[in-house]
């Protein structure tokens, strides 16, 4: 039976699925109640992909079930039943049901969240309760989150006041604290970064010998879910045919093993290349349950460790991999809390174009941008260099508000929470906040594309042509996002040989390549 009322209230937000939490620390099953809340606005703020939506709701549905085996009341709102707008909306609820004596969670990694939740606490707080008549003013406890190995205060110390950062130093700092990669206080192998060997194309012959990914039958929780989903969102973006995500720390776990036993080995080697239908090759795919926390990082790097001193994997893959996951991952997220809010708003270069309309629908001549965005929508994920030197790249030269295409980010892919998916987006593909902790924006022209994939092969834009009706929007107005910044990127040591290139540019030519991009720039939707 529902309890009349319990001692604390345990709230659990749907991307802290770790049955070791803080949350939990001290609390008693017997006296506690955990809440947990689907809100319809976390799948409206942003225009959420069906399948972001599917995995969030079906792994809190298996999570909820397991903390019930434990033995642990779960209050769990659901929005076929209950039907919250907002979190706020649902622990308010819960509040007035359990009336707790006070609310134990951990630290958000959404300060968007964050502050709906105090502000509704606070409200409730702040009403007036006559002597002897109520319970005494509720009380919210924030705890750490441990699932991360690095907290903001330890973040905030290493970064001191300086104005750049670089993750290099902080991957450093982090390999010594956790004696990962490390012989005898020196970096395994004699280099810290291996990054120059992870950046091969495939060549003419294609991706050779692709490992299968894993497939995870939907079970009687996630088939609900589906449903749920296609009747409540059924005007959002991309299919939920492929669904095929770990929603359960087991799946999860079935997924690591799968990485490291038949990828890792080759991990590295294209990790940055692109083919046409190849939508995982050898990446982890291991991002979203991390993220949900149905993986512990260290336990990921720790695994990535063991492979390579057991096995003798190639050090390149095996540092490449932990690199992302104990330097990169660590570092973004100590960006977030360190540059929050002005990092919601940064805006060096001052883009204001409005997000082209085939982001949501893949349907552009741009053939890269296409295959991209069409496996977006089919999967709910793509790799890094996807996301970083196509869908963003093409985002900061044809001048794209940042924020917009921030949204879109946070929208379509189901491993995007705002503490990774903002400074990673903002900071590292748009440059947004000038710099902070990337040493040059990210732009190249048609000619990287060309060479790191297959797609310019069947497109209607040829990448070496800069103008012209066949003159390539990618390598266009990668020239004239040059032409427009030149004396900035000519004082950056980074950028100072593409604005080598752009002095060997006859003037006419120049006009001509400025009245073009103005052409593609005004047209962005018919592309």
């Amino acid at each position: 039976m529902r309890p009349a009322s319990c001692r604390h209230l345990i709230l659990i937000l749907g991307d802290q699925l770790d049955e070791d939490s803080a949350a939990f620390d001290g609390l008693n099953p017997a006296q506690d109640v955990v809440l947990m809340i689907e809100a319809r606005e976390e799948s409206t703020h942003v225009w959420s992909h069906k399948a972001r939506t599917v995995l969030f709701l079906s792994a809190m549905r298996h999570f909820a079930d397991k903390l019930r085996q434990r033995g642990w009341w779960v209050a769990y709102r659901a929005l076929d039943k209950e039907g919250d707008a907002t979190l706020a909306d649902g622990l308010r609820a819960a509040l007035a049901l359990y009336r707790p004596e006070r609310v134990i969670g951990v630290e958000p990694g959404d300060l968007r969240v964050r502050g709906q939740l105090d502000s509704a606490l606070a409200s409730i707080a702040n009403l007036p309760v006559p002597a002897g008549t109520g319970p005494p003013r509720l009380l919210m406890e924030w705890r750490e989150d441990r699932h991360f190995m690095c907290a903001p205060p330890q973040f905030r110390r290493w970064a001191g006041q300086s104005a750049s950062l670089r993750m290099e130093f902080f991957y450093r700092m982090m390999r010594r604290q956790y004696q990962v990669l490390m012989d005898d206080g020196q970096p395994a192998g004699g280099q810290w970064n291996y990054d120059a060997d992870n950046r091969k194309g495939f060549g003419r012959t294609g991706p050779q010998q692709v490992p299968r990914p894993l497939v995870f039958e939907a079970d009687t929780i996630t088939q609900e879910v589906i449903a749920l989903v296609e009747q409540q969102f059924a005007a959002h973006p991309g299919d939920l045919q492929r669904f095929n995500w770990p929603v359960t720390r087991e799946q999860a776990l079935v997924a690591l093993d799968d990485f490291i036993s038949h990828r890792l080995p080759h991990f590295g080697t294209h990790q940055d290349a692109m083919w046409t239908g190849l939508d995982f090759g050898w990446h982890a795919l291991l991002s979203s349950s991390l993220n949900l926390k149905l993986l512990n990082p260290l336990e990921v790097v720790h695994a990535a460790e063991q492979a390579y001193r057991s096995r003798g994997l190639d050090l390149a893959s095996v540092e490449g991999f932990i690199r992302q996951v104990l330097g990169w991952r660590e570092f973004i997220r100590g960006v977030y809390f360190l540059d929050m809010p002005g990092l919601k708003t940064a805006n060096h270069f001052g883009h204001d174009r409005p997000l082209p309309a085939w982001y949501w629908t893949g349907e552009t001549r741009m053939n890269c941008m296409h295959q991209c965005i069409s496996q977006t929508l089919a999967n709910g994920y793509s790799h890094h260099i996807q996301r970083l030197m196509v869908t963003g790249m093409f985002g900061v030269t044809a001048q794209i508000h940042p924020q917009q295409l921030c949204d879109w980010y946070l929208a379509v892919y189901v491993d995007a929470v705002e503490w990774v998916e903002l400074p990673n987006t903002a900071g590292m593909a748009l440059f947004a906040n000038g710099g902070r902790f990337t040493s040059k924006p990210y732009v190249a022209s048609g000619a990287y594309v060309k060479r790191m994939s297959n797609y310019c092969n069947d497109c209607h834009y040829e990448p070496a042509t800069r103008t012209g009706p066949r003159a390539c929007p990618m390598t266009t107005l990668y020239w004239n996002f040059l032409d427009r910044h030149e004396t900035a990127l000519a004082a950056n040591p980074r950028t100072t040989l593409m604005v080598k290139h752009l002095e060997r540019m006859a003037p006419q030519e120049r006009q001509l390549l400025r009245a073009q991009a103005q052409d593609m720039l005004a047209g962005l939707d018919s592309l």
